[in-house]
């Protein structure tokens, strides 16, 4: 594991169907560097957060970030609309939309911060 209290890493996505493919490799690429260990909720947060910023936002191109920070890393999306995601309720017969459900089920804390010039940051804190 990193040595020191806190780490950053940071890429730009194209926004497309390939998108939640090449976060999910970067943020297993990230961790492994970082000796993380299991990266499978990591991995499944971006993925979830990744395609909600391709499939519901204009987004082009989509950052995504990881913070180390004491023990706890945040996974970072950013895209270009001010619309709030909404978590949806639990529907068995439901075919999408229980993205935000699970990742909330799988992480410590979650949220959304609006961006200074529009746009808005949706976050997911999970232990290191």
């Amino acid at each position: 594991m990193i040595d020191s209290g806190t780490a950053t890493e940071a890429v730009l996505i194209e926004s497309s169907e390939h998108a939640p493919r090449q976060a999910r490799s970067w943020v297993a690429d990230v961790l492994a560097k970082w000796r993380l260990g299991d990266d499978y909720i990591a991995r499944t947060v971006v993925t979830e957060l990744v395609t909600n910023a391709y499939r519901h936002t204009d987004t082009k191109a989509i950052p995504v970030r990881l913070v180390l920070e004491n023990g706890y890393f945040v996974v970072e999306v950013e895209d270009r609309s001010d619309a709030a995601p909404v978590l949806q309720g639990e529907d068995d017969a439901a075919e999408s939309g229980r993205g935000l459900l699970m990742v909330s089920l799988l992480v410590d804390e979650w949220g959304v911060r609006a961006l200074d010039g529009g746009g808005k940051v949706t976050w997911a804190r999970l232990h290191g």
